[in-house]
């Protein structure tokens, strides 16, 4: 990866962990995510499954649903989502039939994580549509966010 891609990724990582935050202090599982195509920010996603009482309100799928309303089509071709958090299979499938381009996540998720720790539904050699995908991008911080917020709720 050039220095300047990864430079780019952690600053759109930055834009997703303020949206953790944000996640964090309505109550919920500190997860965030944005999206982005040729440098311009589409979309911003936050988890909101206990505010909005929908167990699908996963930061992914507020920001895919916000930029596929921002540019009026079905599909994010040449667009790339940035989350805190590995995706679950739910997300992971949503970012296939959206047909992202590109997938950067920070924490690995090694309970439900789709994009290769319990499996990879993202990279799966069967489907029509794989994104290319970076894990890690930011991980400790994003982790630490994931961290403190459970071990709150103990």
């Amino acid at each position: 990866m050039t220095t300047a891609r990864a430079k780019q990724d952690a600053a759109w990582m930055r834009l997703a962990l303020d949206e953790a935050e944000d996640a964090r202090d309505a109550g919920e599982v500190p997860v965030g995510a944005v999206i982005v195509r040729d440098g311009e920010l589409l979309a911003r996603g936050a988890n909101a499954m206990v505010t909005g009482a929908d167990p699908t309100a996963h930061a992914e799928l507020l920001a895919i649903h916000a930029a596929l309303a921002a540019l009026g089509v079905a599909r994010l071709e040449g667009c790339t989502l940035y989350v805190t958090l590995e995706p679950c299979a739910m997300c992971a499938g949503a970012i296939v039939l959206a047909r992202l381009d590109r997938v950067v996540f920070g924490a690995w998720d090694e309970k439900a994580g789709m994009a290769g720790s319990v499996g990879d539904v993202l990279r799966h050699p069967k489907l029509n549509h794989r994104p290319e995908v970076k894990g890690g991008v930011q991980a400790e911080e994003c982790g630490v966010l994931l961290k403190a917020f459970f071990e709150g709720r103990r």
